[in-house]
């Protein structure tokens, strides 16, 4: 049985239709290639349960993630974490805090949380950072403060929605190299979205093509 399976995912607007289904096996990075507006982000939304499937297909729909059905559960009960295009830090707080934010709300005691996520930063090149307010760091540093707000708490599913886009193009070669080499010495099982065909290659054991 595959670590993750998605079936009957389906979401109409406009113009466009997403009929969706996957497989993926444990500890393997799956890349979501396709023009702006093709439906990839509305996929990762679905699974993450921050979006709903189409009301009439909402009882078809099925996710199961390390063998449990997930789609019926909360976003925050379903073992997944997701990085944002904007990175989505919080600006009131400073770069350890950021991270330790999901430990905490896991219930960690803050003191422990705080040590995990100071420990941790040097993964990411992020050491003497602890201090730093996002709005000192560069697009680059911001998207590795939000891979390892996420990556700490240790998610089943890493969801992807273009990390990279907002950067120029020698900072996301860079950056999807990175991101590939912590693929795979973590382990984690992460579906990414790109519209970028070099990027999708460099990073990527399987990808799916959308197209409008």
């Amino acid at each position: 049985m595959s670590y993750l399976i998605v079936r009957n995912i389906h979401k109409t607007w406009e113009t466009v239709t997403v009929d969706f289904s996957l497989e993926c096996e444990k500890g393997t990075m799956t890349c979501l290639l396709g023009p702006s507006g093709c439906g990839k982000s509305t996929v990762l939304n679905i699974i993450s349960g921050l979006e709903k499937n189409d009301p009439d297909y909402e009882a078809q729909l099925e996710i199961t993630l390390d063998g449990q059905r997930i789609e019926k559960l909360a976003p925050r009960l379903r073992g997944v974490g997701m990085v944002f295009q904007s990175g989505a830090l919080f600006n009131h707080m400073n770069i350890v805090n950021n991270v330790a934010y999901g430990l905490i709300s896991q219930g960690m005691k803050k003191k422990e949380a705080l040590k995990k996520a100071s420990d941790f930063l040097p993964e990411f090149g992020l050491s003497g950072f602890e201090r730093r307010m996002p709005q000192t760091l560069s697009g680059g540093e911001r998207q590795r403060v939000a891979l390892a707000r996420t990556l700490i708490t240790q998610p089943k599913l890493v969801l992807l929605d273009e990390p990279l886009s907002a950067l120029d193009a020698d900072l996301r070669k860079r950056l999807a190299a990175q991101i590939r080499d912590w693929q795979k010495k973590m382990g984690f099982t992460a579906i990414m979205v790109t519209h970028d065909v070099s990027e999708a290659e460099a990073v990527a054991d399987n990808i799916v093509r959308f197209s409008k």
